[in-house]
This record gives C-alpha cells, structure tokens and sequence, in this order.
C-alpha cells in the first residue's frame, strides 16, 4: 500500500461506521417520490445537527459560498449512486446559481474507500476549494475501485506534489476528522450513501435528477423539500 499507515485508523472507522443507529422513524416524513417511482425515505433534523455539518473538518464547499439554499452531500467515492448523483448535481450548481454545495466524506464502504478518503483528505489541505471539487469530479470519472492509487493520480493530475500529499494523508488526525464525519453522519440517521440534507430534511439515497431539483426548488421557494 501506498499509505502504510492506515490499517489501524482503518478498523477504527469501519467498527465506528457498521452500527449505525437504526431511526424509528425511517419512513418518508414527506411524500418525495424518486425518479424510479418509489417513495424515498427522508426526515426531519433540528439545526443543531446542521450546524454540526458546517463544524466539521474536511469539507468542501461548491457552486455559490453566498447560496440561498444549500445542499449538503455525504458520499463514499465507492458508492455508485453517489457517482450517478455528482454529475446530476453538478449540472445542478451549473443552471442553479443560488445553489450551495458541501461535500461530507463518508468513506464506509470499505478499505479502498478509506485509503482514497486519505488522499482526499489531503487533497481538501492542500488545494483550493474549487481545485478540491475538481478532484472530486475527476476521480468519479473512470470505471472501478477507488482507491488510494485511483485517487493519487486524480491528485497529481491536478499538479499536487506527491510527497507532501503522502505525508499529509498518513496523518494521525485523519481517524479524528473522520470520526467526526461518522458521528454526526449517525446522529443524522444516514444509512446509506448517498446521504443528503436539505431544507433541514435528510433524504436518505437518491431520488434522482428530477426528484432533487424539485425539492431543491421547493426550498428556494418556501423553505422546505415540498412546499405547501
């Protein structure tokens, strides 16, 4: 492996990320229907826990930083819905100029996702936040695992240096950071990726293009996924 020092931190966030609490209310709190046709599940959260979100370390912001609505993304560079879902978003900040954009890490699929997420992790120290959501893009655009080797090449491309993007990623305060992500992603009841919040309302995997930028437009409207 590439970050040799990832195994302990490693088992430390997938022990940490398999139990996620199970919500009594998973059910859909609001009658989003999903491209597909099916009611998807989502819930309400307090501002307390959206404020978590913005406290965290490790997170970029896209599209508008000034944004009236703001969507928040926890994702797993493994997960395929997530790859589906960041180019609908991203042609969503594209023809949405109020639109906000966070991306949370959420790496629980696996060890390769965690050695990516350790390049990713320095990859958010060491670029811009735009050049950050352009290795966020890159890295969706190929075929196959994800992993520390996928992602240090998206990294290079870029033009990070290496040595310094190795030394920040094998970074103790990576399982700290992340840690963080997974409890508050917990305390949010996603279980599955990928996660969002909106409005004050979690949806939990996505709805698809149609189905996001209509509760996207709905907060910009009335504050809320749908509106009244």
């Amino acid at each position: 492996m590439i970050l040799p020092r990832l195994g302990f931190a490693a088992a430390i966030l997938l022990t940490l990320a398999a139990p996620l609490t199970a919500r009594a209310d998973d059910a859909a709190q609001f009658p989003i229907i999903a491209d597909d046709g099916n009611t998807i599940a989502n819930h309400s959260v307090s501002q307390d826990l959206i404020v978590r979100i913005e406290h965290l370390k490790n997170i970029v912001i896209a599209g508008n930083p000034a944004g009236k609505v703001t969507l928040y993304e926890f994702y797993d560079l493994n997960c395929p819905y997530c790859r589906r879902a960041s180019e609908d978003i991203d042609e969503l900040l594209q023809n949405n100029p109020g639109l906000r954009l966070v991306l949370v890490p959420f790496p629980v699929l696996g060890i390769p996702s965690i050695l990516a997420a350790r390049v990713e992790y320095a990859v958010h120290r060491m670029a811009s936040p735009e050049n950050a959501y352009k290795f966020h893009r890159t890295i969706y655009q190929g075929r196959g695992t994800i992993d520390d080797q996928r992602a240090l090449a998206a990294a290079q491309a870029l033009g990070l240096e290496s040595v310094e993007l190795r030394k920040i990623a094998n970074e103790d305060a990576f399982g700290t950071v992340m840690k963080e992500h997974l409890r508050v992603g917990d305390a949010l009841g996603i279980q599955a990726t990928p996660g969002l919040v909106l409005g004050g309302v979690v949806i939990v995997g996505y709805p698809g293009k149609k189905a996001l930028t209509e509760a996207v437009n709905s907060v910009a409207k009335c504050g809320t996924v749908m509106c009244p």
